[in-house]
This record gives C-alpha cells, structure tokens and sequence, in this order.
C-alpha cells in the first residue's frame, strides 16, 4: 500500500486539478490554503507533484506523510 502525504500549499486550487495531481483530493481549507491528500506510490512521484506545483507558482506550507492506518490498527495506548 502507497504512503498517503497531505500537501498544504498557499492559495486556493479548484479540485479540477486534482487528474493532474495523479488524483489526489483537493480541499480549500477556510484560512486560504489548499490541501492535497491521497497515496503516492514512491518518492519520485512525491517529488514529482512538488514539481508540479513549483511549476504552478504555488507557495509549498507543508508535506506530511501521514501515518499508515494499518500499522496503529489494534494498538492502544499503555494505561
């Protein structure tokens, strides 16, 4: 399973981006940012969309490889 990332990016981006994203979902977020979530399958694809947002003139926030569901499936915190 691909790693998923959040990209945080200045500005806003319409989700009608998001095929040129490799299908990422795209949300506007409320304080004038843009976040796009999904899986990406290996570093040169991540390093490939920052490419494409470089190319957009978008001002990069934040990339977080969010962490994988499956490994804190079942697992709780100590008492």
């Amino acid at each position: 399973m691909a790693p998923h990332y959040r990209i945080t990016i200045q500005g806003t981006l319409d989700d009608s981006w998001s095929a040129w994203f490799d299908g990422l979902a795209i949300a506007q977020e409320g304080d004038g940012t843009s976040t796009l979530v999904g899986p990406v399958p290996d570093q040169a694809a991540l390093f490939g969309l920052l490419g494409r947002l470089r190319d957009l003139g978008a001002a990069l926030l934040a990339v977080e490889r969010l962490a994988d569901q499956r490994s804190t499936a079942g697992t709780r915190e100590p008492d």
